[in-house]
């Protein structure tokens, strides 16, 4: 028996309760119940519903006594009623009167120093893979703890708009008095992963932890991080042949090293090739891998990976374990390189520049990017430019500026070399340049890494200060310079000051509570 049930926790009369199930068990029961087919190789495709994306506007926190003074309120962190939650979450834990549930108990965090169990509850059974993927397991059975955190899931559970005060039917509501989270009327699994990260997000700063939006890979002890949202590269760039990964998307930094959060990868697939993106392609092709959304031949049941009918934001989950050289540790110690992705759809960003300490704080706490088509709910298939605070703002709990004080105090500590790299468009904008040859961004990043680049002759970027290489071996040296690369260079400056700019507004809603030194970090517009 286990020790906390779900009866302790309100649940009373369900269906059959399946607690901890393998994979293979659950396997049977997907196909069984209709939820997914199998494909070749062994993978698992899955239709989320409605919702083949992350719905941000419809997350909620509970406004409580205990951790209001915390929270960075407004468009992230909605807040929420007490009243309203407990009533909402009566009404969830009813529906699930009758029915069967899958339970899966479970870590985030590979650190045992900073790890939170956590319980998964869900109506779908390959919800219940797509968790086993994506976080730590330890035992097999029924486990005998209690969970520090418990999510409970039903993706055909919806609110009433007018009773519960949500936005729409669909709602992600966290509460960290109650230690729970609820959500309904989304199928997309993303919204189980971040749900967590959010939680880790507010836990870990409270322990001088840095909670943090990257992927990291290592060789030897040559540590890397890979900050960036969603399209801008931080699980392709990290999974690569020579080096061991680490994690490819939420990690901690604490005084001895950093973590992975997760068990497992969650990697958007469209238009994914053996060719380009070897170990994640060979990663989904294999039995246990949960496949969203992602067209298959009826035939063959081979992947149609080109194919967007239902999304452009196709996505694969799958265990670390599936990707070639892993580190299965998934901890390693303190990162000599820290670098910032983005994916800049103005097409005036050069490849890569060097940071400064304060630099880097600058372009993190902004954090500039694109989201990338079909990643969020409303997003066409056109990149957005967008500015997302920690590369990572809608799973941000506390205010920026706390987790950026954080990321110097470990910069500092380690002596990290801070780096931008751009994996966006040159040429042009989107729809008239070309983005970055991943061929090109790769043997930057391989400068990078083997520390030769340091020795590189650098001059300043006339804009944003930073310092940009002038040649690099293997790279051709005009795309190092993108004003070389429009046709019309007034042009180009006149979008380049433009884009500083919007720097210079973004980063105003931040420097009362920031400690950067402005006077090194401003965009020069003038």
């Amino acid at each position: 028996m286990n020790i906390y049930t779900l009866e302790e926790q309100g649940f009373l009369n369900t269906g059959k309760q399946y607690w901890n199930l393998g994979v293979e068990a659950l396997y049977e029961h997907v196909i069984r119940r209709g939820e997914g087919k199998v494909l070749k190789g062994g993978g698992l495709v899955v239709r989320s519903g409605e919702h083949t994306a992350r719905s941000a506007k419809d997350k909620y926190v509970v406004e409580e006594d205990t951790t209001k003074d915390d929270i960075w309120w407004g468009s992230v962190n909605v807040p929420y009623s007490e009243e309203k939650y407990f009533a909402l979450k009566r009404r969830l834990i009813d529906y699930f009167q009758n029915k069967d549930v899958y339970v899966q108990d479970l870590y985030a965090g590979a650190d045992e120093r900073h790890e939170l169990p956590v319980r998964i509850i869900t109506e779908k059974a390959w919800h219940s893979i797509f968790a086993k993927n994506m976080l730590i397991g330890k035992d097999s059975g029924a486990h005998a703890v209690e969970p520090e955190f418990t999510l409970i899931d039903a993706m055909d559970f919806y609110a009433i708009p007018e009773l519960d005060e949500t936005r729409s039917k669909t709602f992600i509501i966290v509460n960290f008095k109650d230690k729970t989270a609820i959500i309904g009327g989304s199928g997309y699994a993303g919204e189980i992963k971040k749900t967590i990260f959010s939680v880790m997000n507010y836990l870990l700063p409270k322990n001088g932890v840095l909670p943090m939006h990257c992927s990291a890979n290592m060789k030897g002890d040559n540590v890397a991080l890979f900050f960036g949202l969603s399209g801008t590269g931080k699980t392709t760039l990290s999974a690569d042949v020579s080096r061991n990964l680490i994690g490819d998307d939420e990690h901690g930094w604490s005084k001895e090293g950093v973590f992975n959060f997760e068990n497992g990868c969650y990697a958007k697939v469209i238009r994914l090739s053996a060719e380009a993106e070897p170990q994640i392609y060979s990663a989904i092709h294999r039995y246990g891998a949960v496949l969203e959304n992602v067209i298959y031949d009826e035939e063959t049941r081979e992947m149609l990976l080109d194919e967007k009918d239902i999304t452009e934001n196709t996505r694969g989950s799958y265990p670390l374990e599936y990707i070639e050289n892993a580190h299965l540790e998934k901890k390693a110690g303190n990162p000599q390189n820290v670098i910032l992705l983005t994916c800049d759809a103005n097409g005036v960003m050069p490849p890569v520049a060097k940071l400064s300490t304060e630099q880097a704080l600058f372009h993190f706490i902004t954090g500039y990017t694109s989201k990338i088509g079909g990643t969020e709910v409303g997003l066409g298939n056109e990149p957005v430019a967008t500015f997302s605070a920690c590369f990572g703002a809608p799973f941000m709990t506390h205010h920026p500026t706390k987790y950026a004080s954080l990321l110097r105090e470990r910069i500092n500590e380690n002596d990290s070399n801070c780096w931008l790299i751009n994996t966006g468009w040159i040429g042009g904008g989107f729809g008239v340049g070309d983005r970055i040859s991943i061929q090109h961004t790769r043997t930057i990043l391989s400068a990078i890494l083997d520390g030769s680049l340091n020795d590189a002759e650098f001059k300043e970027d006339k804009i944003f200060k930073f310092y940009v290489p002038t040649a690099i071996d293997g790279v051709p040296t005009e795309i190092l310079s993108p004003e070389n690369n429009w046709s019309d260079e007034e042009e180009y400056w006149k979008k380049y000051k433009k884009l500083g700019q919007q720097f210079i507004e973004t980063f105003d809603k931040f420097k009362e509570k920031s400690d950067i030194r402005i006077d090194e970090v401003l965009p020069n517009v003038d």
